[in-house]
């Protein structure tokens, strides 16, 4: 039987037709960005604090911004200068207030929309006046939560790394958190991501050229090779952005630090010490934490998140049970646990020979209420050890002694942890979902190169880039046959 090729035009019409628009997997959405039109609605919303305030600024946002201005203060100031104003009810003509108008006309704006901001005297009744003269007026609405930073990034303002680390921006609690949002927000990964799309859809553009336009006099013959050595250089690279992922990701949330070891040791106390405030029950009782209790902290300006854990010993309570199974599950996912034990207990009850000790987090031991020892020697004394996991404190939680000592450990420690790989790149499980998607497809485009698979390789780039846009929110493969005319200059 004859083998039968075919029509060699048909097919390239396939490829070119495929290289247009990648569809996304069943199940997975494929960010497409909204036209800006006039039929947008004009929306506003107290953009500062919550009254009473010094000032309270009011945003308006959409095409009818400018008309806006025009019915609250009699006309549009310049593009981006401030412009003192009187604020009047459209309806009734009564003065509201003396503000400064900002007007930033789309698209140079941060949302690229058409954009108008008041500064007003930050009373509950100035906000109040104002917001009823915007709702009379015609095409205005009350923003929806997120909605300004949406509108940023459906007009290409923002990318979706750009808009969380705004997110985390907002909600940063240390310097450490802050740093590290801002840069997210500037481009740190978003940048990165497109830089790697636009290599992924060069490779891919030396892929498609060497199925589909094998008889133009213009396209080198072996494009496979060099197009497969620029993907594993880019695998490569983002498997080293990866490296630091837990990291990035734990500065959002802050690094776990749980206070665990049996009953009445002290746990909660030494909670309160550290919280500097009354933040869990303290009791001669033992049992008398059942659930976890979280304490943020800011610890040199990196966030540290405290638990105390109910004290793990064996119950037949089956409410007491659940605390130490939740306790259990808490100390095995943090970064590091401070095992507190009675001074004047053997050493048995460390958390070296626990049954309950995880073994993959590093673990302190605390000998707590040495003030209860009096001249009678410790069974241990502090270790001198620089190894982590073998570390030594004699406190006392009621009365604070030992306490500098171990707060400047834990300092130390924090700084170490978020320090090791200088600045990390993922911030997010989205992010890191993203970077593990898009080296699974470069390898699996590698393991296509010495089978003669084109059709496969180039579908395995396709999903590495398409996954690259879902992270940045830019799926765009129309510049992969930009790519290819420019290059190759087909058809000259």
């Amino acid at each position: 039987m004859g083998l039968v090729i075919p029509d060699r035009q048909p097919l390239r019409h396939r490829r070119l037709a495929r290289a247009r628009g990648p569809v996304a997997p069943a199940g997975q959405l494929t960010l497409k960005k909204t036209e800006v039109t006039n039929d947008r609605s004009t929306i506003y919303a107290l953009s500062s604090g919550r009254p009473p305030a010094a000032i309270a600024v009011v945003r308006v946002c959409g095409p009818r911004a400018g008309a806006v201005l025009e019915k609250l203060i009699g006309r549009i100031p310049k593009p981006r200068q401030a412009t003192l104003a009187r604020v009047r009810d459209p309806a009734s003509g009564e003065t509201i207030d003396e503000a400064l108008a900002l007007w930033f006309p789309g698209p140079h704006s941060e949302t690229g929309d058409d954009m108008a901001e008041l500064q007003l005297h930050g009373s509950p009744a100035v906000v109040a006046a104002v917001f009823d003269s915007l709702r009379a007026i015609e095409g205005c609405r009350p923003a929806e939560a997120g909605e300004f930073t949406r509108r940023a990034f459906d007009n290409g303002r923002l990318d979706l790394t750009a808009v969380e680390g705004l997110a985390d921006l907002i909600a940063a609690e240390t310097p450490a958190q802050r740093r590290q949002a801002f840069r997210q927000l500037k481009g740190l990964i978003g940048d990165r991501a497109e830089g790697w799309r636009r290599q992924i859809i060069a490779a891919l553009a030396m892929i498609e050229a060497r199925i589909d336009f094998t008889d133009e006099a213009d396209v080198p013959e072996d494009l496979v090779r060099p197009a497969l050595r620029a993907a594993q250089e880019l695998r490569d690279e983002i498997a080293g952005a990866l490296a630091g992922s837990g990291r990035g990701e734990r500065l959002r949330d802050g690094f776990v630090v749980a206070i665990a070891g049996p009953p009445n040791t002290g746990k909660s106390t030494l909670l309160n010490r550290l919280a500097q405030r009354d933040a869990a029950i303290v009791s001669a009782y033992p049992g008398t934490t059942r659930d976890a209790i979280e304490v943020h902290l800011n610890l040199n300006g990196y966030p540290v998140t405290l638990i105390d854990t109910a004290g793990i010993r064996p119950s037949a309570d089956p409410v007491e049970q659940q605390g130490i199974r939740r306790a259990r599950d808490r100390v095995a996912m943090a970064d590091l646990v401070l095992w507190l034990t009675d001074a004047s207990a053997d050493l048995s009850a460390d958390a070296s020979s626990h049954a309950g000790n995880p073994l993959d987090a590093i673990v302190w031991s605390l000998r707590n209420k040495i003030d209860l020892l009096g001249d009678k020697p410790c069974t241990r004394s502090e270790s001198p050890s620089a190894n982590e996991s073998e570390k030594v404190f004699l406190i006392s939680g009621l009365t604070g002694a030992g306490m500098e000592g171990l707060v400047a450990a834990l300092s130390g420690a924090v700084q170490t942890f978020f320090s090791a790989t200088g600045t990390p790149m993922v911030t997010r499980a989205r992010h890191r979902g993203a970077l593990e998607e898009t080296i699974a497809a470069l390898d699996r485009a590698a393991a296509h190169g010495g089978l003669g698979g084109e059709e496969l390789i180039a579908e395995d780039l396709r999903s590495a880039a398409t996954t690259l846009g879902r992270l940045t929110g830019r799926v765009d493969v129309e510049d992969l046959l930009d790519v290819i005319f420019r290059e190759f200059c087909i058809g000259k």
